[in-house]
């Protein structure tokens, strides 16, 4: 028997994806990110993190208290940046027992465990995470919802890039005739 709960999920993160297929602003997706990567997996926070060169900027975030919303850390010291480099899903039980977590910056969060996953995984340009406050092992289950998400975001972006190169031309080709 399929657990109803899964089902639910499953449904949710459809209708999440024909939202991020017509979504047209940066805002606009981050909002529906942070939403849906908390719900699918019930947990107590959730990270946008975006690849900025040699740093990993942590974009947005909707959790129970404050994360690291607005900051950058250097990409290879941080587990978002061990994500993006590997290009694979990382799932950390017990966040203190785990040298690819700096622990100076979580020790004043809430975070005990953690699930983060690649956007856009042949090359990727940022992470989703997502939190829990008391130990929790990640299910493969909560991993391919948290990946599907991770790759529908992927292309958001990509069109939202596209939607802004196209208004630029648009400017450009205004202010020429």
């Amino acid at each position: 028997m399929f657990d109803s709960s899964r089902l639910d999920n499953l449904e949710y993160l459809i209708g999440v994806t024909r939202e991020l297929s017509s979504v047209k602003s940066l805002d606009a997706l981050q909002e529906l990110i942070r939403k849906a990567a908390r719900k699918v997996t019930q947990c107590d926070g959730a990270t946008l993190v975006l690849k900025d060169g040699d740093q990993c900027y942590y974009a947005d975030e909707d959790a129970i208290s404050p994360l690291w919303k607005g900051q950058r850390f250097p990409a290879q010291s941080c587990i978002s940046g061990w994500v993006i480099e590997h290009k694979q899903a990382a799932v950390i039980e017990d966040i203190y027992c785990d040298d690819r977590v700096p622990y100076a910056a979580y020790r004043p969060t809430f975070v005990r465990s953690l699930a983060m996953v690649p956007i856009r995984q042949n090359d990727p340009i940022g992470a989703i995470g997502n939190y829990w406050a008391e130990a929790h092992k990640p299910t493969e289950h909560e991993v391919m919802l948290l990946q599907a998400l991770a790759d529908t975001v992927a292309i958001a972006m990509e069109n939202i890039e596209l939607l802004n190169e196209v208004a630029h031309l648009r400017q450009q080709l205004n202010g020429t005739t």
